[in-house]
């Protein structure tokens, strides 16, 4: 497990969407959904409780997936989930992996690591995989789930499994310290967030108290894709850029090992970590019928 120095939070960006006017003969259950469109305007530091609808300052709506004292409904996705007027359900992410595809990427797959938690966990960064051509969002998806897949043996892995590692993970210089103990920080979730550090900032991030709670991670999978997206959406490690902008600024793959583990791997540091890479993402490229593009290694 490489020691990730990571910076903290990003601006995130969440879609939702308004229906048009209701008839006055309109259907059963339209009264409702009219009744969400004229939802009041959220204020910050009011309390919502779960299953509160509100509009959003760019005219967007929301719903509270959890109870939370007005946290902003943008920067704070594990509270808030995007909200479409039209029958109250939640934005569609049109990821462009297929459930099917999913299953064959990850055959041996803990089932802790679901396909509906990665997808719920896509209104946290909207961008992702959704930026670009159809093969440039093909090739990201790619990209980020081989990374996932040799972090974690194939979604197998929940935890990192070198406990002697454990109490090394608690930078005792911060401010915050290690309120929920020196051993708590160890790698977790599908890029094996560690370090206290890591887990203040993404938690500060996607609005949820990782630094008291660390166990959310292996605890709840759409909290755990999120911290893996954080990491890749707005994080570039020990490379020069994140793995989105490697992705989708047609830098190519092996930006992407870089910035994931590049002080450990890339420069001839260990090829065979970096061909393991490589192969799984032609492999992933493969199962999504899409070209994996150019400089692949790192």
């Amino acid at each position: 497990m490489s020691r990730r120095l990571l910076a903290s939070l990003t601006t995130l960006l969440v879609c939702g969407g308004l229906a048009a006017p209701v008839a006055a003969s309109a259907a059963p259950g339209s009264a409702a959904r009219t009744a969400a469109c004229s939802a009041p305007n959220w204020t910050a530091g009011q309390w919502y409780p779960a299953g509160s609808v509100v509009r959003y300052t760019d005219g967007r709506y929301y719903r509270a997936e959890h109870d939370n004292p007005g946290y902003d409904p943008v920067i704070s996705t594990w509270y808030w989930e995007p909200y479409s007027c039209e029958g109250g359900d939640p934005a569609p992410s049109g990821f462009v992996v297929s459930e099917a595809q999913f299953e064959r990427m990850f055959p041996n797959r803990n089932s802790f690591y679901t396909y509906s938690g990665l997808k719920a966990a896509l209104s946290a960064y909207p961008g992702f995989a959704n930026t670009g051509s159809d093969t440039v969002k093909r090739q990201e998806a790619a990209a980020f789930l081989a990374n996932v897949a040799h972090e974690t043996g194939g979604l197998v892995h929940i935890v990192e499994q070198n406990t002697a590692n454990y109490p090394h993970y608690c930078d005792t210089s911060q401010p915050y310290g290690c309120p929920a103990g020196h051993d708590a920080y160890y790698g977790r979730g599908p890029i094996q967030l560690s370090w206290n550090f890591n887990y203040k900032a993404a938690g500060d991030a996607l609005g949820i108290d990782l630094l008291n709670n660390p166990f959310l991670v292996q605890n709840d999978a759409a909290v755990a894709w999120k911290t893996a997206l954080w990491y890749w959406n707005t994080q570039s490690g020990p490379g020069s850029m994140t793995g989105h902008t490697a992705m989708t600024g047609g830098h190519g793959f092996g930006q992407t090992i870089r910035s994931i583990n590049g002080s450990l791997e890339c420069d001839g540091r260990n090829p065979a970590q970096v061909q393991s890479r490589i192969d799984k993402y032609r492999q992933f490229t493969g199962i999504l019928g899409t070209d994996p593009g150019g400089n692949l290694s790192c």
